[in-house]
């Protein structure tokens, strides 16, 4: 059966403030013909089925900036946006030990229905408004924002915040030192190695050489609205000091 394109979120705003905004794993949500993949609704809103607290912190920093953003509109269990089109683990069968039974025999033609479905959306609003911005004059620094668990197999995580990149630190390193500088917790590419090949950042970032960062924020520090107010207000705070974009750009900068 063929079904309707997916669509994300999209979030206008001005290229001049030099920033776009992603959100990989925005949403838990499923569509009702997949049957929530099988899981009780419980297993959809921990963390595995999505970035817990990424999406609101994403939203308040595309306002603060009147910047654009896209965000997935789809659980990462549907699909991984943040993945290269053969990694293996595109559809997960298993995550943090809870077994995905709509994902279990999802065959080749399955995983190719879900990326026209999903992925490729996405991936083509991402690609979109990063054309846009550079054909108006502004290539923009792309700002990935994602949130890691504060326990990770029964050990605690001890950053706040982290950092993650590869081989380009022009944002990353600046980024870091204003944090710690501040006080912060920040892991440098931790609790996760940097852009892996095929990932969003990877696919619309680095090949194109356009700077670029992916943000973790701990969930636990984002876990209710006024949390991520309040860590809007830090990361954009801690952005403001890489100077990207023009100043005048809806008095953001």
């Amino acid at each position: 059966m063929n079904h309707a394109p997916v669509l994300p979120e999209v979030i206008n705003g001005a290229f001049e403030s030099g920033i776009l905004f992603l959100c990989d794993h925005a949403s838990n949500a499923v569509p009702e013909d997949m049957h929530g993949l099988g899981l009780p609704p419980g297993e959809l809103q921990r963390h595995i089925g999505w970035d817990i607290g990424a999406a609101a912190v994403t939203r308040a920093l595309a306002a603060q900036f009147r910047a654009p953003a896209v965000l997935s509109t789809f659980s990462r269990l549907v699909i991984d946006p943040n993945r290269g089109r053969d990694d293996p683990t595109l559809v997960m069968k298993i995550s943090d030990g809870a077994i995905v039974p709509g994902n279990r025999d999802a065959d080749e033609a399955e995983v190719e229905a879900r990326i026209r479905r999903f992925y490729d959306p996405y991936d083509h609003a991402v690609g979109g408004m990063i054309a846009a911005a550079v054909a108006a004059g502004f290539p923009p620094a792309i700002i990935s924002m994602h949130s890691f668990t504060p326990v990770w197999h029964g050990t605690p995580r001890p950053w706040e915040i982290g950092i993650l990149w590869r081989d380009d630190a022009r944002l990353a390193g600046p980024l870091m030192e204003s944090l710690r500088g501040q006080g912060f917790v920040v892991g440098d590419n931790e609790p996760y190695i940097g852009v892996l090949d095929g990932d969003t950042l990877y696919r619309h970032a680095l090949t194109q050489g356009l700077r670029f960062v992916l943000i973790e924020v701990r969930q636990d520090l984002i876990a209710t609205q006024e949390d991520t107010v309040l860590w809007a207000h830090i990361v954009a705070r801690h952005i403001r000091t890489l100077r990207l974009g023009c100043r005048n750009a809806g008095g953001a900068m």
